[in-house]
């Protein structure tokens, strides 16, 4: 159907066939609004009014915080446990290994800029705090201090290895260390087969004094030593080098495995109900914080504009009508909306005169 109605032919239709002709019109009417140059006046104007609307309506008077909670929580679930971000994790672990990690055309320096990498290490090495509290923790790990303990006797016997070279070059020297060296050793091996219950306490003490010790050395070297100088100079070393150079901190896999984990973690973790509780949390800060704004206000505090919304309805609307109009799908979808309204009772009642 299509065509235009004229007063010389209403008389000789029937209010049917007039609401059907009028459908004709309004679909292609519609079409016309959202095709070619016409779309975006379109666009511009409606997006216009919406924020015109929106900018007389509070957020808190058309969303409750209850609402928004479960809105947050069902992202959440949904999105986090969706199958395509499952698919997409692993895929783009290898595109970024292959391709973005590969260029050479960019320097690290060029992605992330000194001065935040550099305040953010000011403030790590100044969380005396959490330096303090971690180190605290750390002994309370009997393995940890065990570790520790090997750390330090793996010093210790360098050291007298190293003593031991150097004192092999001066006559005579080298054979009274060597005795006192092998006699060392040997009372370790005695210590290590008596056991017993002094040889546990000792070693036990050992090993927490071995801890303590390494904690108050990691504490000093973070305190006095110029370790952020020294951090900084280690990322100037890399700021100049091409992107392509952190994979020779890693393989391919490794950073698949890690991204699948990472991913693993954030999966098994969405649903806990801690999760829940600091989602809840978030939500009625943003209420309080944002709630006496309207909604057209809170556009520019999302970094939203009118231009903006346009401009992106307009990078992928005129695509989208095109193919609906090609394959009839468009005009059928709005004749579908329209054709109750044309043909019920009341307009064909009117147009019937009646």
């Amino acid at each position: 159907m299509g065509g235009t109605l004229t007063e010389s032919d209403s008389p000789s239709r029937t209010p049917r066939e007039i609401a059907e002709k009028l459908l004709d019109l309004q679909v292609d009417f519609i079409i016309a609004e959202v095709s070619g140059d016409r779309f975006a006046e379109v666009i511009a104007r409606d997006v216009e009014a919406v924020v015109g609307v929106a900018d007389t309506i509070i957020f808190r008077d058309v969303v409750e915080v209850d609402q928004a909670k479960q809105t947050v929580a069902t992202v959440i679930d949904l999105i986090g446990g969706s199958p395509v971000l499952g698919e997409m994790v692993g895929t783009l672990a290898n595109s970024l290994y292959e391709n973005i990690a590969g260029s050479h055309d960019y320097t690290l320096g060029d992605v992330v800029e000194r001065e935040p990498v550099e305040q953010l290490l000011e403030k790590l090495f100044s969380m005396h705090q959490a330096q303090e509290r971690i180190l605290e923790r750390l002994t309370e790990s009997p393995l940890i201090a065990t570790v520790a303990a090997k750390f330090v006797d793996k010093l210790v016997d360098d050291f007298m290895e190293t003593n031991k070279q150097i004192a092999g070059k001066i006559p005579g020297v080298g054979s009274l260390v060597s005795m006192g060296t092998n006699a060392a050793k040997s009372a370790r091996k005695a210590a290590e087969k008596a056991g017993g219950t002094f040889i546990g306490e000792m070693a036990g003490k050992g090993a927490q004094f071995a801890l303590k010790r390494t904690n108050n050395a990691i504490r000093e070297m973070l305190r006095d030593a110029p370790v952020h100088d020294a951090a900084m100079e280690f990322w100037d070393l890399h700021a100049g080098e091409p992107i392509s150079g952190l994979r020779d901190y890693l393989s391919q896999q490794d950073l698949y495995e890690l991204a699948l984990i990472v991913y693993r973690i954030g999966l098994t973790t969405r649903n806990k109900e801690y999760v829940g509780v600091l989602v809840d949390q978030g939500v009625e800060v943003f209420f309080e914080k944002y709630g006496g704004h309207t909604l057209a206000a809170l556009l520019p505090e999302l970094g939203l504009s009118e231009a903006v919304i346009a401009e992106e309805i307009l990078r992928y609307g005129p695509a989208v009508v095109e193919a609906g109009k090609r394959n009839g799908v468009l005009a059928k979808l709005i004749r579908e909306r329209l054709e109750p309204f044309f043909l019920s009772e009341q307009v064909l009642a009117v147009l019937a005169g009646n």
